[in-house]
């Protein structure tokens, strides 16, 4: 599931969709496997509660926490908790200036669970600070003044711990007027180019007082292209094949500017080939708690890039969708959109995601959906679609048994109308997709409600489709086809998935109804980018490139899962993240290792 927009993972559009259900719940006492649960079910779990999102039958495995596309955390009503955090220990200071105190502590623990930390300065009654991590930088001070600290931790309910020890500490004296400027870096030079990007190295820069920050400026101008606290950066957002000047300055806390460096030429490379392993990305429409960025800066290193979502149109008929730019105008994002394509890159629109149900129950709102996409297209210039459907957009009726001859509505009018979008933009228009392990890989130990509900439409729209990126996270264990149960974030659960797709398997345990294998070209890992972009599931870059070396070269790690096909699947196609913006917050993480990574197999 990717999260709801909210970073508090409290997803309001899907509370506003339950709230008549709701009012009809049903408390089913404590979770268990192998019961019925209907819509608006409540069941307990770990001392929480959880409304049902999605009528289904409970697998061993899919415990609510653990599967966020079937329950969801109650807000309205939560258990009682009255419990505060421990308090704060170790608390220090590692850095200091005239007026600031940067501050470090232990964590806190508690019953439920730890939301945050306020930093108090003398004692004061109110918080001067608050923090979500065990660290937070005190500014404002004075300048050679004496101040004492302590931190208190709270959570959810509004249970503040005892203070921490205190800290006392003296700000230094503010420095003597600097009129001083740094010396100009030394011996600018390239490190790296891609199709959009240049890398830089140069040496430090000396202050009388020190360098703060560096300043990289391309052509001439006036204007920094990038900034950097180290003696490297990037500067990305170039046209691919055309030739920039760098040059590199330095600067310290009074703002005085070095010189210019050396200049360096640098000639950006070609956009990569069609041939290439892909790494996609979704870069959001919203502001979750990441980082905002620019469409059209977004990192040289994704082949595709999802923007998502277009969603529902609240007051219009049914399968009206709709799309508003997030900080930019119609006009900017088309920019956008013509740069990243003008540099080799496709974009393509996402529909749905953790708050845009979409029900296509009869014709008219197949049409309705069909002429509003094909407006966003139009208008846009999208390369392509992705089915992003996750809680109650998809669910297989009663009866519907078949994945070869789907007779649930909902499933038959998705089809057609991303059928119909197909045509009429041509063969070079994209189709991806990104469901959840339970409508996919599920329906091997069950097929019906959500278990293997994605199976019909990508099997209806193979023919069609150009990559298929599950989601390997905010899942349960998973049955792979040797029978064991694998749990995520593990390179032995990123093999087992993405071979049922390789090698096909009986849905339902049907023998005589296995879901034929997609070619490998067209199967791609959906992973988090960092810790923070999803609620579980994120795989260091080690683990995962573990796990392609298995899958693409039969490389074998010594894990538990051994491949069918022993020397694995040279066109297996590459990677799919949530999200660009994420990514973007632990300073690139995912895309620098995996691009790097993938580009070995070209």
């Amino acid at each position: 599931m990717h999260p709801p927009r909210s970073s508090s993972r409290a997803a309001l559009a899907v509370l506003l969709f339950l709230l008549p259900t709701l009012a009809l719940a049903a408390d089913r006492g404590a979770w268990a496997p192998g019961v019925a649960y209907t819509v608006g079910d409540i069941a307990s779990y770990g001392g929480k509660g959880y409304d049902c999102r999605q009528s289904h039958t409970s697998l061993v495995g899919w415990e609510p926490p653990n599967v966020l596309a079937l329950w969801l955390e109650r807000t309205g009503t939560p258990p009682s908790d009255t419990q505060a955090p421990t308090a704060p220990s170790g608390l220090t200071s590692p850095s200091k200036t005239h007026d600031s105190v940067s501050l470090t502590w232990s964590a806190s623990t508690d019953n439920v669970g730890v939301t945050g930390y306020e930093v108090f300065v003398n004692n004061g009654a109110a918080a001067s600070v608050t923090s979500t991590s065990a660290s937070a930088t005190v500014t404002g001070l004075a300048p050679n003044t004496a101040y004492t600290f302590t931190v208190k931790a709270r959570d959810a309910a509004g249970n503040r711990s005892a203070a921490s020890a205190a800290l006392s500490t003296t700000t230094p004296p503010r420095p003597a007027s600097d009129t001083q400027a740094p010396t100009a870096p030394g011996s600018l030079r390239s490190t790296g180019v891609t199709a959009s990007s240049v890398s830089l190295a140069f040496n430090a820069s000396s202050d009388n007082v020190g360098v703060t920050g560096y300043e990289i400026f391309v052509n001439g101008g006036t204007s920094a292209a990038a900034t950097s606290t180290t003696t490297s950066a990037t500067v990305t957002g170039l046209a691919a094949n055309t030739a920039y000047t760098f040059t590199a300055k330095a600067r310290d806390a009074a703002g005085n500017r070095s010189s210019a460096s050396n200049s360096v030429a640098v000639t950006t490379g070609n956009t990569a080939p069609s041939g290439s392993k892909v790494l996609v990305g979704y870069w959001h429409n919203f502001d979750n708690g990441s980082t905002n960025i620019r469409l059209r800066d977004v990192s040289s290193k994704f082949n595709v890039i999802q923007v998502a979502f277009a969603e529902p149109v609240a007051g219009a008929p049914s399968g009206t969708m709709g799309f508003t730019p997030y900080n930019a105008t119609v006009a900017d994002f088309k920019a956008d959109i013509a740069t990243l394509k003008a540099q080799g890159r496709k974009v393509l629109i996402s529909l749905g995601g953790a708050n845009g149900t979409i029900h296509l129950d009869n014709a008219a709102a197949r049409q309705a959906f069909v002429t509003s996409m094909q407006g966003l297209i139009n208008t846009y210039g999208f390369d392509g679609l992705d089915l992003d459907l996750e809680g109650a957009s998809l669910a297989l009726n009663g009866g519907d048994t078949d994945f070869r001859n789907p007779t649930t509505p909902r499933i038959q009018h998705l089809i057609a109308g991303t059928r119909q979008l197909l045509n009429d933009n041509g063969a070079g228009f994209l189709l991806t997709m990104a469901p959840e392990t339970a409508y996919v890989q599920g329906g091997y130990a069950a097929y019906g409600g959500p278990w293997g509900a994605y199976l019909p439409v990508i099997h209806a729209l193979r023919d069609r489709l150009t990559y298929l990126h599950v989601q390997h996270y905010n899942t349960g264990t998973v049955t792979g086809l040797d029978g064991r149960a694998y749990a995520q974030s593990t390179p032995d659960f990123h093999v087992a998935m993405a071979e049922m797709l390789l090698q096909g398997f009986p849905v339902g345990g049907n023998a005589s109804a296995v879901f034929p294998a997609l070619r490998p070209e067209q199967v791609v890992i959906g992973l988090p980018s960092s810790p923070q972009a999803a609620g579980g599931g994120y795989t260091t870059p080690a683990n995962v490139q573990k796990a392609l070396d298995y899958l693409m070269k039969g490389q074998s790690f010594g894990g538990t899962y051994v491949l069918r096909q022993s020397g694995g699947y040279p066109g297996f196609k590459g990677l799919m993240t949530w999200s660009i913006n994420w990514d973007k917050f632990t300073n690139f993480e995912f895309s620098n290792s995996h691009r790097a990574y993938l580009d070995t197999y070209q």
